[in-house]
């Protein structure tokens, strides 16, 4: 449909007032990264993560039927395309329980679309393509496992995280692409061959970390059930005392997959240049967290047992992070900081 462009003239200002303040409620590990991107690119990012986290809400909905899902989904993707859709879809969506932020910010679906419709019309076919593609794949994994996510092989687990986050990686690439002038085609091209392990690496990373969570409390278990019984243990018997050995070494499989994808995580921000200093920024923090993460995993045999998520400290994030931007701009240094996260805790003096 032909849209007004007097429509939300007056709801933009609340609606970045909305997105701003309820990022950091929903994001574990983005919230500063977005805030160092400048203008329409900062804007899209923004708006491009709060949707997706609405897609996760409704993905993650444990009050709601496979088929009510769907639906969701299907509406969520309608409004890309539709205003009034998009006006009328927090009406449909005052069922939903979960984490508070997240209920907040998917019942104020309307404003983030607001933030979106204001982008340029290049930038919003970037988001749209992806998001959506993002959102077609959820809503094939929900009804193909309506009683909880029960992923059955490798393959398998590759395909939900293209879904998940390989998109994430494509999205972002095309964005720094239009808005970035030092990223010119040669340059993007080798990106976009890069960009699916950068984005799929994080993902594994916060798999690894939240078996236990996840089975536990969502109801999900992304752990394939090929590698588990290949080692003695299945879903059924995931978090099962006598089967934790099976099931760590069957988290040993997708340990050495989130290595291999780190490094080429890292090689994709050193390719991004230098001039294009916020985007490397944007990079850096999570790729340097999820090698911190990571270590603590393959150090902490015993997590999963004690049902724990392994967390790194408060002190080693600020540390990472001043680090990562006194080195931003030379690949040596941040090559040198990825591997010490990698080896052990990182903790400058005088942070706290």
């Amino acid at each position: 449909m032909e849209e007004d462009p007097r429509r939300d003239a007056g709801r933009l200002a609340e609606a970045t007032r909305f997105a701003r303040e309820i990022l950091p409620a929903v994001s574990r590990t983005f919230a500063l990264s977005i805030r160092l991107l400048p203008g329409e690119l900062g804007r899209a990012v923004l708006a491009a993560y709060l949707l997706c986290r609405i897609a996760d809400t409704l993905e993650d909905e444990p009050a709601l039927p496979a088929e009510r899902k769907a639906t969701l989904l299907d509406d969520l993707l309608r409004c890309f395309d539709d205003a009034d859709a998009a006006d009328g879809f927090p009406s449909r969506v005052t069922s939903i329980t979960g984490e508070p932020a997240h209920v907040r910010l998917t019942r104020h679906a309307d404003l983030v679309f607001v933030l979106y419709r204001a982008l340029g019309a290049a930038t919003r076919a970037h988001v749209r393509r992806w998001v959506g593609e993002m959102i077609g794949g959820m809503r094939k994994f929900v009804l193909l496992y309506p009683h909880g996510i029960r992923i059955q092989s490798l393959e398998e687990y590759r395909e939900y995280c293209y879904y998940v986050a390989g998109t994430v990686g494509y999205l972002l690439t095309d964005l720094w692409h239009e808005h970035a002038p030092s990223i010119g085609e040669r340059r993007y091209e080798v990106l976009r061959a890069k960009c699916r392990a950068f984005a799929e690496a994080l993902q594994t990373v916060n798999i690894l970390k939240d078996v236990a969570a996840d089975a536990e409390h969502e109801n999900s278990i992304y752990i394939p059930e090929q590698l588990l019984r290949e080692h003695g243990s299945s879903h059924a018997e995931i978090l099962d005392d006598d089967r934790v050995p099976g099931t760590r070494a069957a988290l040993a499989t997708l340990v050495h997959l989130a290595q291999r994808d780190l490094e080429g995580a890292r090689s994709y921000l050193l390719l991004i240049p230098r001039r294009a200093v916020s985007i490397r920024l944007f990079c850096v923090l999570p790729l340097l967290f999820a090698y911190a993460t990571l270590r603590d995993l393959t150090h902490r045999p015993h997590a999963l047992a004690q049902r724990q998520v392994v967390k790194i400290s408060r002190r080693e994030v600020k540390s990472l992070t001043a680090m990562g931007f006194l080195v931003i701009m030379s690949n040596r240094g941040l090559a040198w900081l990825a591997d010490r996260a990698m080896r052990r805790p990182f903790l400058m003096a005088g942070v706290r």
